[in-house]
Order: C-alpha cells, then structure tokens, then sequence
C-alpha cells in the first residue's frame, strides 16, 4: 500500500496570511467580484495577474462566497514564478488582489473551506496542503508522498477523497481515481471505463455533494454516479462550451450554477483566460439524455478447428449502456464490410456465433452493438479457424506435431516417433520468402514474434530430401 501524510491536521509553519472571514452577508449583486453572470454563453472572468502572466487553472471560491482564490500562471512547464492570489470581500467591497502564494497554482477548498489543496508547477505532479487557523493559511506542506503522482486533489462532503494519479493498475498515464485508506496507508484506485481512459486523465472537478463530476478530456464532458457503482458514459458540454483548444481547470460553484474554465485558441497562450458559463440547467439536462454505449470488454482472439463446431455467445459486459442493456441490439459482419462468409452464423437477439467451418483461414469480424435511439459502438476481434490433424511423415507412417494452429507467438514442430532422425523445418511465406528454419531432432519452438499475420507453409524436409508442407495460419 502507498503511505500518504496527514492532510487534515498540520502544524502551524511559518508566517500566516490572509484575514478570517467575517459573518456579513453578501449583496447578490456583488457576488463574484460584482461581475455580470452569464447566461449559457461562457464569457471571460477577468481577473488581474502580472505582466507577462495569465491566469488559468482552476478557481476556488469559499462557500461563502467572500474569498476567490486564481493562479497567475507565467508559463508551462515547468517554471517559477506562478503565483496564487485571492480576492475578499469586507466591509462591503471586494480587496485585492493579494498574493498568497508564490510558486504554487491550482487552488481548491475543503468544504468548510478550513483547508486548502494546491500544486507547484512541475513536470512532476505532487499535491500540498495549507491549512486555516486564526488570521490566516500556514505554508504548503507536500501531501500523498507515496502516490506515482498526485493531481487536482479533491475532497467531497462525504469525507471522500479524489484525485488524478497514476494508480497500481490502470488505464492511461493518470487515471481519475478515489483514494482509499486504511489507517495511514492510502492508494489511488482508478475509476475504470467509462471515465478513465487509455489518454492522459487529468483536470477535473468533483461535485462536494458527488452528484456529478466535470472531466477535462480535451474538451470538458460530465458523468454521473451510478446506483450500483461507478460513473456513466460522460456527456460532452457541447460545442459553445469547448470552443477552444483545449478546456481544463475545471471548477463549478457551491450552488452548482456557475462553471468555471480555462481556454484559449492560439498554442502560445496569449490569448488564454479563465471563463464562465451557467451550467446548472445543462448539467441537469444532460442527465436526462440518452447515453452512449461503450465498450467495456473487447472480445478476445477465438480459436476453433476445421470440421468443429464453433460456438461463441458474447458477453453481456462487452458493451454497456448506462440506459440498460436491454436497449441493445446487435449486428456483425466481416471488418471490410463484407458479409460474413456462409458458415459462420450470428444471431442479433442472443448476440451469438455459430457454424462449422471448413477451411482454414482468419476471420477479422466487427461486432456492433445500438441503442433504441442509434447511438452504437463496435469492436473488431478475430475468430481463426486452424487445421485439426497432425502432419503426417511420408512413407513411414509416422507423424509431425505442428501446434498450435493457429499460432500466437509460438510455434512447436515435433516428432510423433522415437526414431532421432532428424529433419529440416522451414517456413515461408505463400511468395516461397524463407521466414524462419531449424534443423529439429524431436521437437524445436519457433519464435514467431514480430511476424505479420497471414497464412504461411510449413515444409519438413526428411531424410531422403522427402518433403512435406502443411498450411500454418499466424
């Protein structure tokens, strides 16, 4: 297990700042630094930085409102320089900016705000921890020392903690995941399929209540929490949202109705800011929508053997939709597009395979599954049908093993005879192009690694220059 420092109780180190916030209320109009709020249409929310600096990353805002926390980024990655700021209200108006922070970003509250969680900015993501006491923060003490990476580190209502880390066993560079303890250890378990993916999983946002996550996947997209466990297929925001080049450091508020982004359209981040946008009726919307199917097993390599029957009913978890399975139906033809050949049948209710075949060869099938509303996914695998007898030596009525066939890697060639005499294997290509040879006495390996697939012929050249070929299919 990994061990993780303490992130609720810190000891006081250094000096302290920013001033407790006080008990008056804030005038709706003077909410969110008295910006405008937008409507459906994200516009910037302009927050003053340094020259030569922008501001990015994700936002914090207490729930009170009265405290707005933003990184002045200089540039990325890595630098120093980078600067955590924060706005508050008193006295009826909003001070600042003050620098709080300097060479740390990404800021991000506990719930009842008495914690901070945050980032240097480094090729290396490591999470740091500030605490409240009295009049002000205590410096950033590094937490989860023991995680491969430690990214956006959140904390929900609940007492659950999520973070994008490199989990034990998982899908992509990082993986969003739930951290769980067990006294002083913790480990990063990654949330799997749908949510996590094969690319880089890094920025994003928890609900503190968990009803939603925002997920930065080069555009932003939300899923929900699912009754028996884990997320849905996420939804993408759509296009008046993810208009830039890219979409991260996302933050929604305590009320759910604003979010909060970063974007920009030019590569040198000139023209990048953080903007907002009213999402509280979209993110409802949206979960109420159809879900897309997803494919959740692909459908491993089946063998069968000529003059077999062949049997393959697919799996319930191959593809999952988040509306039921139920809603499922099914079809599958060759990967070109052609049909599939005649003995090979598939039933579209039962989702099954069936037939016997009669010549060896390899079959690239794509399987599709569709929703009642025309949403589909499909995968492709392969069904090989090999040859089923051994090879029998000419004149002496003896027989060659050739197995297996289809072959995966490895081919064994081997004699069925206790005679010793040895005999010369080759393989070629159906261009006669030599491809591997051994002079076998009872049984040799082929090391067929790095072969392209197809159909080759094995020839054993006996004693007597007798030869034999025999159809291998790789």
């Amino acid at each position: 297990m990994l061990i993780m420092r303490n992130i609720v109780i810190f000891l006081m180190m250094g000096w302290m700042l920013s001033p407790v916030m006080q008990a008056q209320t804030i005038p709706a109009d003077s909410l969110y630094l008295g910006q405008t709020p937008p409507g459906t249409n994200p516009v910037i929310f302009h927050l003053p930085v340094a020259a030569g600096s922008f501001a990015a990353e994700r936002i914090a805002v207490s729930g009170d409102n009265k405290e707005i926390y933003y990184t002045g980024i200089r540039n990325y990655y890595p630098t120093r320089g980078d600067t955590i700021k924060y706005y508050r209200y008193s006295g009826d108006r909003w001070t600042g900016p003050f620098n709080l922070f300097d060479n740390y970003i990404a800021p991000a509250l506990t719930v009842k705000g008495d914690s901070m969680f945050c980032q240097d900015n480094s090729t290396v993501y490591k999470s740091y921890c500030s605490v409240r006491s009295g009049t002000g923060w205590s410096l950033p003490t590094r937490v989860m020392t023991g995680l491969n990476s430690a990214h956006y580190l959140q904390k929900t209502r609940n007492g659950n903690f999520y973070i994008s880390s490199i989990p034990g066993a998982g899908l992509g560079g990082n993986d969003w995941c739930r951290l769980e303890m067990n006294g002083a250890d913790t480990a990063a378990v990654c949330l799997g399929l749908p949510v996590s993916s094969g690319a880089d999983n890094l920025d994003f946002f928890v609900a503190r209540d968990e009803s939603f996550m925002i997920l930065a996947k080069g555009r932003l997209m939300v899923t929900y929490p699912k009754s028996g466990g884990g997320w849905t297929n996420p939804k993408d925001l759509g296009a008046k949202i993810n208009f830039g080049m890219g979409m991260w450091g996302p933050y929604v508020s305590a009320d759910h109705k604003y979010l909060f982004y970063t974007t920009g359209t030019k590569p040198d981040y000139s023209d990048t800011y953080v903007y907002w946008v009213r999402v509280d009726g979209l993110i409802d919307s949206l979960r109420h929508t159809n879900f897309l199917p997803y494919l959740r097993n692909p459908v491993s390599l089946q063998n069968t053997g000529v003059g077999r029957m062949f049997r393959y009913p697919v799996p319930d978890s191959t593809f999952i939709d988040d509306d039921g399975n139920n809603t499922l139906s099914f079809s599958a033809k060759l990967s070109n597009g052609t049909p599939l050949p005649e003995w090979l049948s598939f039933d579209t209710v039962t989702a099954a395979f069936s037939g016997i075949p009669s010549l060896i060869q390899i079959l690239n099938v794509r399987l599709t599954a569709k929703d009642n509303a025309g949403a589909s996914v499909s995968t492709t695998f392969k069904i090989s049908v090999g040859d089923t007898t051994s090879v029998d030596q000419p004149g002496g009525g003896h027989g060659l093993r050739v197995y297996p066939n289809p072959v995966s890697g490895r081919l064994r060639v081997s004699r069925e005879d206790a005679s010793g005499r040895p005999f010369r294997a080759e393989i070629r290509d159906l261009q006669g192009k030599l491809i591997r040879q051994k002079v076998i006495t009872d049984e040799e390996i082929f090391d067929l690694t790095g072969i392209s697939e197809g159909v080759y012929i094995l020839k054993a050249i006996l004693e007597g220059d007798s030869v034999y070929e025999r159809i291998c299919v790789f």
